[in-house]
């Protein structure tokens, strides 16, 4: 498999910076069941910018790739304006236990191995009125790679799977549904949130990806009248190194989640369940 992601800051330290944009990059291989084993910089720079700051970049990259057991193998800079940094990925993956994210069958749970919210969180850091706590919480989650969540659940039966990234909650999960002819059924009071980004939502600060996600999947989320507004908007708002979406059954839930606590996943929460989707029906039903 190969994939390639990168993007511009979100944080201000330069080493963190790298291990985020590095794990984000590794995730997408981890999302499809695999195992990374080269991976490749891609760097853009503005000319007048130190260097010795684009050599954190590149270190932070680097200890998240050799945390994920790949080799660094080069990789490609340009001059640009604007600061940005990733990783093109290559990976390996059985075929019989490749994970594409329209697998999922009715009946199937919906497991997510990270709390939402690093979209309020980076825009309350980029506008500093983040709190010291929520910086490091948000830093720390973005830069843990989702190998070991991965790893856990290989043997299990997972009939689908994605990361939660850019298009948010909504986006990914309305991609696993749609993908599969389902649709899902979610509980909001389900859902793990990161600490204090609620406080944060309340506040008014959220991403343009929020209000890109409402326009774009808006039409086919039902959000119940009982679930609290600063979670229907923060399930639209686009997340960066987010978790793994499983799509489990039934019978194995028990064990995928005691797997994934074993594990270290910071998240082992069953978020919905998989239903048929009559015509005209959500996609996604959050009550």
């Amino acid at each position: 498999m190969q994939t390639v992601d990168f993007f511009p800051p979100m944080v201000d330290d330069p080493r963190w910076f790298g291990r985020i944009a590095a794990a984000n990059s590794l995730s997408d291989v981890y999302a499809m069941g695999g195992r990374p084993i080269t991976a490749m910089n891609l760097v853009g720079w503005p000319r007048d910018l130190d260097l010795e700051l684009l050599g954190e970049v590149l270190a932070g990259g680097l200890e998240k790739t050799v945390e994920a057991g790949a080799v660094l193998c080069g990789g490609h800079s340009v001059v640009d304006q604007e600061i940005k940094f990733g990783l093109s990925v290559t990976g390996l993956v059985q075929p019989q236990r490749f994970w594409r994210n329209g697998g999922a069958l009715v009946g199937d749970a919906l497991v997510l191995t990270k709390p939402l919210g690093i979209g309020p969180a980076t825009t309350a850091i980029k506008r500093d009125v983040a709190t010291p706590a929520l910086i490091a919480k948000a830093m720390a989650q973005m830069a843990m790679l989702n190998k070991a969540a991965c790893e856990a659940v290989l043997d299990l039966p997972v009939h689908g799977a994605t990361d939660v990234t850019g298009f948010g909650f909504v986006g990914h999960a309305c991609e696993m549904a749609e993908g599969a002819g389902l649709a899902l059924d979610c509980e909001a009071a389900a859902l793990p949130l990161l600490d204090g980004v609620l406080d944060v939502v309340r506040a008014g600060v959220m991403s343009g990806g929020c209000s890109r996600g409402k326009q774009h999947f808006g039409p086919r989320v039902a959000i119940g009248a009982g679930v609290d507004p600063a979670v229907a908007d923060l399930v639209f708002d686009a997340e960066t190194s987010g978790g793994l979406l499983l799509a489990v059954p039934e019978t194995a839930v028990g064990k995928v989640v005691q797997r994934l606590r074993a594990a270290g996943a910071i998240s082992q929460a069953v978020v919905g369940r998989f239903v048929p989707r009559p015509a005209g029906a959500p996609a996604l039903t959050l009550r």
